[in-house]
């Protein structure tokens, strides 16, 4: 299964007002496991950016002044979603901020179905609990030591940890190797290893035997005083 880890950094909290996408980081997973497969762009929001929205992030418009605009590199990014669910830490801001930056060029917004959110998973795994990225990667013992600043490929990948560690860890799992998932065999209604090595046995007989149960009957009877009989 594919999906898609991302994350956003913006000129402020919401696009309704003018605040625009500076920049996505994104992480490929299949089958819960990282591909080392990524995609990160910055763009320019034609606009200033904020002290405090650059005290977060330290991204600067003179930085960002000749970076393209989010149009000229759309078509790679919705080629990288595919059709993959997209998860995101608090995904309604993430989802929001990409949905006006369609919308500004005509494009068609994300359908909010394909929507994962790790701030609501964490909601209800730990209730009560802080919920920060910052305070979960504490809680999962993920590395976090190298993150001065946010930056939205870096939190892609420490969410990418993160969100393997809420659903199950690196081990999904119970079987070691694909190749050792066993399979059937409709004809013999036996299980074989896919690699054909190890040879069927017969499963181990799990009751006690009449000439077991009749040595244990002798052994309870020649028992001094057992404490059971106290209770009786």
């Amino acid at each position: 299964m594919r999906e898609i880890i991302f994350d956003t950094e913006t000129t402020g909290f919401d696009p309704k007002t003018g605040d625009r996408l500076v920049e996505i980081g994104c992480v490929e997973l299949i089958d819960r496991r990282e591909t080392g497969v990524t995609f990160h762009a910055y763009f320019n929001p034609e606009r200033d950016m904020p002290a405090a929205a650059e005290a977060v992030h330290g991204l600067s418009i003179q930085f960002l002044s000749d970076k393209p605009l989010f149009a000229a590199r759309v078509d790679e990014l919705l080629e990288f979603f595919g059709d993959a669910p997209l998860i995101a830490h608090n995904a309604a801001f993430d989802f929001g901020f990409v949905n006006a930056e369609l919308a500004r060029i005509g494009r068609p917004a994300l359908d909010m179905a394909r929507m994962c959110c790790t701030v609501q998973m964490a909601r209800k795994l730990h209730p009560g609990a802080k919920h920060s990225l910052d305070a979960l990667c504490t809680r999962y013992g993920i590395d976090r030591s190298h993150r001065v600043k946010h930056g939205a490929l870096l939190d892609a990948e420490l969410l990418a940890h993160l969100y393997i560690e809420m659903t199950g860890g690196r081990q999904i799992g119970l079987g070691l190797a694909a190749s050792a998932a066993p399979t059937l065999s409709p004809e013999a209604g036996l299980v074989i290893p896919r690699d054909g090595a190890r040879p069927f046995r017969e499963p181990r007989p799990h009751m006690a035997s009449a000439a077991e149960l009749a040595r244990h009957a002798e052994f309870v009877a020649g028992l001094n005083q057992p404490l059971w009989l106290d209770t009786v």
